[in-house]
């Protein structure tokens, strides 16, 4: 769905009024950007009912049932597919919610109360892919080739240079994923913390252009990005591409500040970033935060979020974990591609290998091999 522009004086300067050194890499709308994706989290605080959906008992008993036949089977993981999870009326709230909610609303979606004391883990992890199978094609989240990610604490130094900041508890900054969707069911929350925080990356581009928009030009260059260690064949140890582009009518999205900023600690011979670039990520990283436009949510047990990556911005607040082993916070990911999925410009393939609907997103390299695994590894 094309977004509506409003033409005025605030439009950010053209490419042939910048200096040649600061000509943007992708084109740029020609004033700001509005419809349903461009939200505040003030307004979507009153009205929760726009974005959170209860799954009904006839849902729900679909999801039983074919969990169940799943097991049953004893098929596995990769056989879940929406043919062999089959549920008519769930499908069909699933198909509205693409569309309607994630691809030409405001991008994001809570669907509750999946009863997680009923289920296993590995239930759990069936029951997801079953919902998630309905979305699109699942992507790799990880050079470990992890179709179905673990959200959790690992202890792991994030001052290790293959560290993500999923595998830590400590708060993450905005950021979207390499996917057009990323989807999370919480199994089990922290003792504190932990919150999700969204924010609606449309917003943000209307937020610049109204205060800075001589720095607006500065967010459509191409940014080296760290790899994080995940090199994909023939490829550098970081990505290049803007964090706005404009394609086709619409305004996507991508980014992390923090692995553009440890991209110019980690990697010398990625370009070196200019004083106003930097300057243009602080305010974004500024804007993202502020609490008049983000949206914080925290999750119960059976919560399912989901988000349109191109349209959304995500973050975590710290937390705080549980000492027993069982109890810690723990989240189920998926990272899907649905062919029905928005066109995205060429750049997006140094990121997400190809840009064709349904088969683009993820991170493959020489030794990824494609798997599901209901434990963290």
């Amino acid at each position: 769905m094309s977004m509506n522009i409003i033409e005025g004086d605030a439009a950010p300067a053209s490419a042939a009024a910048v200096p040649s050194a600061a000509v943007p890499s992708s084109p740029m709308p020609s004033g700001a950007v509005m419809g349903p994706a461009a939200w505040t989290g003030e307004v979507l605080r009153e009205t929760p009912e726009r974005w959170t959906f209860s799954l009904d008992d006839a849902e729900l008993a679909e999801i039983a049932a074919a969990t169940a036949a799943i097991e049953r089977s004893g098929a596995s993981l990769g056989s879940i597919s929406p043919t062999t999870f089959a549920a008519p009326k769930l499908a069909e709230r699933l198909s509205w919610l693409l569309d309607h909610q994630l691809m030409s609303g405001p991008g994001f979606a809570v669907l509750r109360g999946l009863p997680m004391d009923d289920l296993t883990i590995e239930q759990a992890a069936i029951a997801y892919l079953g919902v998630g199978s309905h979305l699109g094609s699942f992507r790799s989240q990880n050079a470990k080739g992890h179709l179905l990610g673990h959200v959790r604490d690992l202890g792991l130094d994030i001052q290790e240079k293959s560290t993500r900041y999923y595998q830590t508890r400590r708060q993450l900054d905005y950021h979207t994923d390499s996917c057009d969707i990323v989807g999370l069911l919480c199994l089990k929350t922290s003792k504190s913390g932990g919150a999700s925080r969204i924010v609606s990356s449309v917003t943000l581009y209307n937020e610049i252009l109204a205060r800075r928009p001589d720095l607006l030009p500065e967010l459509f260059h191409a940014f080296p990005t760290d790899r994080r260690g995940e090199i994909p064949p023939g490829m550098l140890p970081w990505f290049e591409i803007p964090v706005f582009n404009w394609y086709e009518g619409n305004l996507s999205a991508i980014y992390s500040g923090q692995y553009i900023r440890s991209a110019q600690v980690n990697h010398p011979g990625a370009r070196r970033l200019t004083e106003r670039e930097h300057e243009a990520l602080d305010l974004l990283d500024s804007l993202a935060d502020d609490p008049r436009l983000r949206l914080e949510m925290a999750f119960l047990p059976g919560d399912m979020q989901f988000l349109h990556n191109h349209q959304v911005f995500h973050s975590r607040t710290d937390f705080e974990d549980w000492p027993e082993p069982e109890r810690k916070r723990h989240l189920l990911r998926l990272w899907v591609s649905p062919p029905s999925a928005r066109p995205l410009p060429q750049p997006y393939a140094s990121r997400y290998g190809s840009i064709v609907p349904g088969e683009r997103g993820g991170i493959l390299t020489s030794q990824t091999e494609l798997k599901f695994v209901t434990t963290p590894e």
